[in-house]
């Protein structure tokens, strides 16, 4: 395993000026979810120029690659990258940045493709080197709830053949590039989009006795629900409930007639998930009708908690020690961010790890999610070695 160990390096060195261009042409042209066409057709070009065989239009733009080694049948790994780009406006001045005005790679989901085709790479020259077969899952709308993962395993992406480990891989800003971080076990929080539109009577501002404030009762539901995680949330149970919407279209003397609050629930189990949409409905509805308003309530149920199997989480972190060094494979802590790799995780024995992109020196500091964000192109030649040689150790694993 040391002689192939050593190849995958080379070949990661040797392939990574060419998936930094690919990499490059996927940030300038970014698309939304569900609108992944013209990436999911460069994508298709590539592995047609590679002779992977593959099949596209699986909800919508998703593809699915396959690599055959010997005695095809014996195993089979999947491994996933997500396709879709966020509504943001890109800020940074770079020679290949967006060129879709108000949408952006800003998730890295461009540095998961061009890695995932340079692991396919690598995986295709060795596919005479191990028994088995890598099923490579390009999957669209990762961004927006449901999630493509659910839809894509409606579908039949699991099956045909049915992979029995599966892997993913997402940047991290907080490692630095060159390292890697696994955590098994539960990892990633569920997450539900709550909805809340408060109704009053709106009016004169100079007359609130007889007007039935809306802003009001929506600050009283707000300022109530925070007691939902602090004397609800059951032991050990980390819980968040946050709201990042709060609009009330009125003026200095306009109380309008309703307010519109949007907001996120995050937690680690299930039961205490149902019952805390309970509670949030409850308590906005009792409030709105206690001050003679009413409110609507509708919660958009979203991805499940993710948990990395800990035996296959155990060897990966074991063999990326081995391919990387053990300086470079670090622990992770739990997290509140939501991935619908969970669906997948749900149905396969599953390892999703972080791949590190910081670098200080650079100035590539920013979070995800932000208009500057960005990362050291140095972490592809990472990230697609080790995707490669954790797809090859786990096929050699009986």
């Amino acid at each position: 395993m040391d002689v192939l160990k050593e190849r995958v390096k080379t070949m990661a060195s040797d392939y990574a000026a060419e998936i930094v261009k690919i990499r490059r042409h996927l940030h300038a042209h970014p698309e939304l979810s569900n609108q992944e066409f013209k990436t999911s057709q460069y994508i298709a070009e590539i592995l047609t120029e590679l002779e992977i065989p593959f099949k596209s239009g699986i909800f919508k733009t998703g593809i699915v690659a396959l690599i055959e080694g010997k005695n095809a049948s014996k195993k089979v790994i999947s491994l996933r990258a997500d396709m879709d780009a966020l509504p943001i406006i890109e800020k940074n001045e770079i020679d290949y940045r967006s060129q879709n005005k108000g949408v952006m790679h800003a998730c890295g989901h461009d540095v998961h493709m061009s890695s995932m085709i340079g692991t396919a790479k690598i995986l295709n020259d060795l596919k005479d080197e191990f028994e088995g077969t890598v099923k490579i899952i390009f999957q669209p709308a990762e961004e927006k709830i449901p999630g493509g993962a659910k839809f894509m395993i409606e579908e039949g992406v699991l099956k045909n053949p049915t992979p029995t480990v599966m892997f993913g891989q997402h940047v991290y800003p907080d490692l630095e590039a060159g390292k890697i971080g696994i955590k098994s076990g539960k990892y990633m929080a569920s997450a539900d989009e709550i909805n809340i539109t408060v109704k009053g009577k709106g009016g004169h501002a100079a007359i609130p006795f007889m007007l039935i404030d809306p802003i009001l009762i929506a600050s009283q539901i707000i300022t109530a629900m925070q007691q939902l995680v602090s004397r609800n949330a059951h032991f050990n149970v980390p819980t968040v409930l946050s709201f990042g919407r709060f609009i009330a279209d009125g003026t200095y003397n306009v109380i309008p007639d309703e307010v519109e609050i949007k907001g996120t629930f995050r937690t680690f189990d299930e039961k205490w998930r149902a019952e805390a949409h309970q509670k949030i409905e409850k308590i906005a509805t009792s409030i709105a009708e206690s001050a003679g308003g009413k409110c609507e309530v509708f919660i958009d149920k979203g991805y499940p908690f993710l948990v990395n199997n800990v035996a296959v989480s155990d060897r990966a972190y074991q063999n990326a020690v081995e391919f990387l060094g053990e300086e470079n494979v670090v622990d992770l802590e739990l997290r509140m961010t939501a991935e619908d790799f969970a669906y997948f995780a749900q149905q396969v024995p599953s390892c999703f790890y972080r791949l590190g992109i910081r670098n200080e020196e650079m100035g590539i500091i920013s979070n995800l999610h932000t208009p500057t964000f960005n990362v050291d192109e140095k972490s592809l030649e990472t990230g697609m070695g080790v995707m490669a040689w954790l797809a090859l150790k786990e096929l050699k694993n009986n």
